[in-house]
């Protein structure tokens, strides 16, 4: 019998190590070198969310099977083959680099144990992201659904668990790209231009977590550097009556703070001459969060915060200026669109993930625009920790207006659906909340240009009021209304300054896009474009200290913030300042950084 099981054991195995063997990215276009790290037993092996840590996890990331069937399909008895999860299924690091058009569905299956030792604990499956309409089944239990492509999600999979051995998961993921009302960003099903290649299925880490019956769902943190305190929200499942929320504040190690508060109420934690957070010392206060019943500590997780405050207010010449610690700071970055010509919408490492923040601050920058797309939980927590200030793009969904981008505009707005315009306001606030807590978020944008954008006066409104913390940018270089905190101007390819409004921050959202298209690291051989292009690193570099030359008059004119498009080059467009394989800087490092730097200085 043990001879049996032993040869069944090694059977298994050998089975299972062959199909990581077999599996290699998937067609012939330009790669990361970190594509070549990717060990497909080991994907992404980071803890997925570090500003809520838990001890006990597990990853589920790795080679899952996979089908495309028809929409109104049955799960399927047999699959196509198999996937790297979370790579989307577009994608070459998915091994498998198929399309999946609106009449068709992508199905996943694995199986996974659960730890022993998590016996008498609450199990929760996690997603990361999932474009765009997710449904699971557990043990061949549908358990949930949910819709939106960008914020994580979760379900309590306890109930559904078999006792001991194997379980089985099966995902549903139906997404029409750009034929359908839901969020996309820059997806679209003919990509070209300023489109790109469709990203359908998984695209964030899939993961285990083992809590007890009473848990911490959510923490919301909101910093108040005017009277040194900051409030801690924290939601919890299963909570009674007489629960008590404890939060523990550390400065280098040592416990400095601890206050409580019954479940359901604030906890508010005074800070003595509290440091700032800010680009230039990006200090974070380690936080420990836990649920106590009768003195016994139910639940806990680990977390972080920071002191700082996002704010206008008028200079000494009258100009509406941004503001950070209560201080004029000029904020100056890159538009960044988080592609990926290996992974897409999925960084191939956590290294490259973090390698594109670490380039930003490298160029001088103090700021990322974050457009049209969200990144997972990691990406903001190395933006905390290097110190970077986030505008973070609400992704674009629906079809646009006329475009009176030169002009204050009060004419007509997108007609957009009930169920388009539902679609849109459940997935913005499920962005807010998801990102609230992190120090890097500075600006909300609701809307990019004209793309979907509708009822804006009211959409800004509402996500004013949602967290007023952060200023609201109501739509970037868009149709301009009197509303929110921003006026928004794009130009390319230079600077330029042709509306100011004396009541809000006036700020240049885009403008650049030098091209260089360097023939090794091409997505296509042809069809590349940037709004003007150039042969050589040096006429690139000379260019853009000409644009920060003029960028630096209007400064004193009236722009508090600009955006300099882009960091990479992402697919046809060349105009990035590294190609999209990340391998090549494309212009003078140490020229750029002094410009930038002087470029936001200029308001010191």
């Amino acid at each position: 019998m043990k001879r049996k099981l032993f040869l069944s054991l090694v059977f298994t195995a050998g089975i299972f190590i062959t199909s990581i063997a077999q599996w290699k990215p998937a067609g012939d276009k330009i790669k990361t070198e970190w594509a070549s790290q990717i060990d497909p037993a080991n994907v992404l092996p980071e803890y997925p969310r570090p500003i809520m840590e838990r001890q006990e996890w597990k990853n589920l990331n790795g080679l899952w099977d996979y089908a495309i069937t028809s929409v109104d399909a049955e799960a399927p008895n047999s699959y196509d083959g198999e996937i790297l999860v979370p790579f989307a299924v577009e994608s070459s690091l998915s091994g498998v680099q198929k399309r999946v058009d609106k009449d068709k569905v992508l199905w996943y299956h694995t199986t996974f144990d659960v730890p022993k030792n998590w016996k008498n604990k609450e199990v929760l499956l996690h997603f990361g992201a999932v474009d765009w309409k997710t449904e699971l089944w557990v043990n061949d239990i549908k358990i949930g659904q949910h819709i939106g492509g960008y914020a994580p999600f979760s379900f309590n999979v306890t109930h559904y668990l078999n006792k001991s051995g194997t379980q089985k998961l099966v995902v549903k993921v139906y997404d029409p790209t750009d034929e359908g009302s839901q969020a996309r960003g820059k997806q679209a099903v003919n990509p070209n231009g300023i489109w790109y290649t469709p990203v359908t299925g998984i695209w964030q880490t899939v993961w285990l977590e083992p809590v007890a019956k009473q848990y911490i769902t959510r923490i919301k943190t909101t910093p108040n550097i005017d009277n040194n305190t900051v409030v801690v929200e924290a939601k919890v499942d299963g909570a009674a009556y007489g629960d008590v929320i404890e939060v523990r504040v550390s400065d280098n190690g040592k416990v400095i703070r601890k206050s409580l508060a019954a479940h359901g109420e604030p906890v508010v934690i005074r800070l003595d001459s509290p440091k700032l957070w800010s680009p230039d010392s990006p200090y974070l206060y380690d936080m420990q969060v836990s649920v106590i019943r009768d003195g016994k500590i139910l639940d806990k997780v680990n977390s972080y915060f920071a002191m700082r405050k996002i704010s206008m207010a008028r200079d000494q010449d009258g100009i509406v200026r941004m503001q950070l610690n209560n201080k004029n700071c000029f904020q100056y970055g890159p538009l960044d669109q988080g592609w990926w010509p290996d992974g897409l919408y999925t960084a191939p490492t956590d290294e490259a993930l973090k390698f594109d923040v670490q380039k930003t601050k490298d160029f001088g920058f103090n700021m990322i625009r974050k457009h049209v797309k969200v990144e997972p939980a990691r990406w903001y927590t190395h933006c905390d920790k290097i110190g970077i200030l986030v505008w973070q793009d609400m992704p674009n969904g629906g079809r646009g207006p006329q475009w009176q981008n030169r002009n204050y505009f009060n004419g007509i707005e997108a007609v957009r659906s009930p169920e388009s315009e539902m679609l849109y306001r459940d997935e913005w606030k499920e962005i807010m909340d998801y990102l609230h807590s992190y120090p890097s978020i500075a600006v909300w944008v609701p809307f990019n240009e004209s793309w979907g954008q509708f009822k804006t006066e009211e959409i800004a409104k509402w996500t004013k009021d949602y967290d007023p913390s952060r200023l609201v940018n109501p739509a970037s270089g868009g149709n301009h209304y009197p509303v929110g905190d921003i006026l928004d101007l794009h130009n390319y390819p230079g600077p330029d300054m042709y509306l100011y409004d004396a009541q809000r921050v006036t700020v240049l959202g885009e403008y650049g896009g030098i091209g260089l298209a360097l023939d090794e690291h091409l997505w296509l051989k042809e069809k590349n474009w940037g709004y003007v292009q150039f042969k050589t690193s040096d006429e690139v570099t000379d260019e853009y200290i000409r644009y920060a030359e003029q960028l630096k008059k209007f400064i004193k004119k009236g722009f508090s913030a600009a955006v300099y498009t882009q960091t990479t080059d992402v697919e046809m467009e060349i105009n990035g300042l590294m190609t999209y394989d990340r391998k090549v800087i494309k212009i003078d490092e140490a020229r750029i950084k002094k410009i930038n730097q002087e470029v936001i200085n200029s308001l010191k």
